[in-house]
This record gives C-alpha cells, sequence and structure tokens, in this order.
C-alpha cells in the first residue's frame, strides 16, 4: 500500500513540475546581431502630401503606457518626420508587438491626427521592426 501511495506522489509531482516548466530558458546571448540601429519613423503630411511641422506629437505604448518618443522633428533635414521607436526602446517593446498609438497636432487646420503602428523588439531582439500601420499620416 505504502509503495503504491509513493509511486502515485512521485506521479503526480513529475506531472507537476513538467507542467510549470514553461518558461523561456532560450539564451539571447548567443545570438549574433549587427551594429546598426534601427529608427522606425512617421510623416505627417497636409493635403498636397508635403511634410509638416506638428505640435504636441507623441508616440506612446499601448500596452505599458510608456511614451516612447515626443516632438523630434526635422529628421534628416526633412520637415513633418517624427520619431516613434528606436533600438533604444528595444526592452521596452515585446515580442509579439505592441500597438503604438502616434499623435501630432497640425495648427495650421487645427486638426489633431492620430494612428496605431505596431512595433515589436524585445529583450532577444537585435533591433526594433515595423510589423503593420502607416508611413505617413495626412491632414485634410
Amino acid at each position: 500500500m505504502f509503495k503504491k501511495i509513493a509511486m502515485l506522489v512521485c506521479a503526480v509531482g513529475v506531472i507537476l513540475l513538467a507542467a510549470c516548466d514553461k518558461t523561456d530558458n532560450s539564451n539571447c546571448q548567443d545570438k549574433i546581431c549587427d551594429e546598426s540601429f534601427a529608427t522606425l519613423v512617421v510623416k505627417f503630411v497636409d493635403k498636397n502630401g508635403e511634410g509638416v511641422a506638428v505640435d504636441n506629437y507623441s508616440a506612446v505604448n499601448q500596452r505599458t503606457g510608456d511614451t516612447l518618443s515626443v516632438a523630434t522633428s526635422d529628421i534628416n533635414s526633412e520637415t513633418g518626420i517624427y520619431i516613434v521607436a528606436s533600438d533604444r526602446h528595444i526592452s521596452k517593446l515585446s515580442e509579439s508587438g505592441d500597438s503604438v498609438k502616434v499623435t501630432g497636432t497640425y495648427t495650421k487646420s487645427a486638426q489633431t491626427k492620430s494612428a496605431i503602428i505596431k512595433v515589436k523588439g524585445g529583450n532577444c531582439a537585435c533591433h526594433i521592426s515595423k510589423i503593420d500601420g502607416p508611413e505617413q499620416i495626412k491632414f485634410d
């Protein structure tokens, strides 16, 4: 009788240990990455397709509520381009991807526009990458 109970307890213990071992044991240190630095941008344009500077720009991760970027315009001297996320945000983004809400106000037309851009990163990613979303946000 004692043997049956001991075997049953051992079997249940093995099953429980196997069920609990759902953690990711991948070793990210073995991953080889290049030294490039990825930056994802969005361009705000007017009704004619010309780049426009916006006020109150923000890029907010909808999962965490973290503000990833704020008003940094004129990337490469081109008006209307704003940073959504870069490799410096890689650990703040999930491997499956997060929705980042970008918002800007074009004072000339008194409009505020927003869009969702899905970006992925994660602890084991070499660089951030865009999954989905617009490259341009157009004001009427």
